[in-house]
């Protein structure tokens, strides 16, 4: 599993940018895609809420792996 964090900062270094946070769900935001992700800064981000991030951030399997190793 990964953490909300974690996931954040993999998602900033593809462009997306913390627009504001309510309590533990942080907004980004990227301007070219035209899109808005709400992501859990929880210690770990379950499977399903992981999958349904990536599918709104038009990432492909590898594009995470890639971010987050890096």
């Amino acid at each position: 599993m990964v953490s909300g964090r974690r996931l954040i900062k993999a998602l900033e270094a593809d462009g997306w940018e913390v627009v504001r946070q309510r309590g533990s769900h942080v907004r980004l935001r990227n301007v070219t895609r035209g899109a808005v992700l709400v992501v859990p800064e929880h210690d770990e981000v379950t499977k399903g809420t992981l999958g349904r991030i990536l599918r709104e951030a038009r990432l492909d399997v590898d594009d995470p792996r890639r971010l987050l190793d890096g």
